[in-house]
């Protein structure tokens, strides 16, 4: 049976931890901050965990 293809869209947007937990980062954020309020982006700062209903088709399309 042959390997299973990774999806090299997948693999650029997320990362897996030490623990096995998914993360991604939040979209909005490269540019056309300026009229943003600084709340915002600073809510879209950082990674976020992705949850277990999502994390199984996700690690199905990164071939885990």
């Amino acid at each position: 049976m042959p390997k299973m293809k990774t999806r090299k869209a997948a693999a650029k947007r997320f990362k897996l931890t030490g623990n096995n937990k998914l993360v991604h980062y939040k979209t909005k954020m490269s540019h056309l901050l300026a009229h943003e309020s600084s709340t915002v982006k600073r809510h879209r700062r950082g990674a976020s965990v992705i949850s277990s209903e999502n994390s199984t088709r996700i690690k199905k399309m990164l071939a885990l």
